[in-house]
């Protein structure tokens, strides 16, 4: 699941004997992908290009100052990031259960999800570098319906809502009618619990014998089985969309500034709530380092590293 933001410039610088084992196999995917994307840049190869400069003339501006971290302030606002949030790393299983899956760094995440929604718990998954939140009560997966209707984006889930949950005998007779957001709408929180389930922020410091300068490179990165929201993701902050044959996935990929410039400007709008914001700041302070033309100074140079360092050591 790979957003790909890359900006190039020229720096002078439970075992789980209560769940199916096809849980279990999900969470081993999740972790194998994990491990595969921490700290793992991807260069754009394939797909529709888009022009590179390599110089700062069309970086926009961004306030050093970073707006105060908030959290959903209320029902609305909470079911869209929690809507994100299922279709990166959520599923709801046959026996309609919710499992949502989180890396051990954001097992605070997992108990915030857990009391904004008042059902579930949280459990370790043993030997494993990962929690699992699950809803297995009525009222707690219609409370979860309610919030989520009219804002999961992904055909899957959706799917799973109807056939493995509204059309069970438990639920027939709800009458709930549950709608997939098909809107061009990313003006809200749903993007932002999409990328703390798949998004990773990551710096490159390219040194090539041809070049006198290190080439930078940050990137904002997610990839996905299907391409339909990376269509949208595309339409809304521009880029390109390929397509990765060895691994069956596509991928979407900015490289110009001015999506730089949207992509955290929505995320100083609609914050992270796991580990990657702090990832996401570093990435910022990156760019307004470049944006400010400290990178082509020594000092600038030496502190990209440092926060390529930082977000390496804490990417999940």
């Amino acid at each position: 699941k790979f957003i790909s933001l890359v900006m190039l410039l020229y720096a002078g610088k439970a075992s789980i004997s209560s769940f199916k084992y096809s849980l279990f196999i999900d969470i081993v995917k999740k972790l194998k992908q994990w491990s595969q994307s921490a700290g793992n840049a991807f260069i754009l190869k394939s797909g529709t290009s888009e022009t590179i400069r390599n110089n700062t003339e069309n970086i926009k501006n961004i306030s050093i100052h970073v707006p105060t971290h908030l959290k959903p302030l209320n029902d609305e606002q909470f079911g869209h990031y929690l809507a994100g949030l299922i279709d990166g790393d959520g599923h709801f299983d046959n026996q309609q259960h919710l499992v949502i899956v989180f890396n051990s760094l954001d097992v605070q995440l997992a108990y915030y999800i857990k009391e904004v929604i008042g059902f579930g718990h949280v459990r370790k998954v043993k030997d494993k570098n990962a929690y699992i939140y699950v809803i297995s009560k009525k009222d707690g997966i219609l409370r979860t319906i309610n919030l989520i209707n009219n804002k999961l984006r992904t055909s899957n889930k959706y799917n799973q809502v109807i056939t493995r949950i509204l059309q069970s005998p438990k639920y027939l007779n709800e009458n709930i009618v549950f709608n997939i957001n098909n809107s061009k709408d990313l003006d809200n929180h749903w993007l932002a619990g999409f990328s703390d389930a798949d998004a990773s922020f990551q710096i490159k410091i390219i040194t090539r014998d041809i070049r006198p300068r290190p080439e930078i490179r940050l990137n904002f990165q997610i990839d996905q089985k299907h391409n339909d929201l990376l269509l949208l993701i595309k339409e809304i902050f521009g880029g390109n969309i390929g397509y990765r044959n060895c691994q069956d996935t596509y991928y979407y990929g900015s490289t110009s500034f001015g999506s730089a410039k949207k992509v955290i400007k929505y995320f100083d709008n609609y914050h992270l709530q796991s580990s990657k914001h702090r990832s996401f700041l570093q990435w910022r302070k990156a760019y307004i380092i470049i944006q400010d033309n400290k990178h082509l100074t020594e000092e600038g140079l030496n502190t990209i590293k440092l926060l390529k360092e930082s977000i390496n050591k804490h990417s999940v």
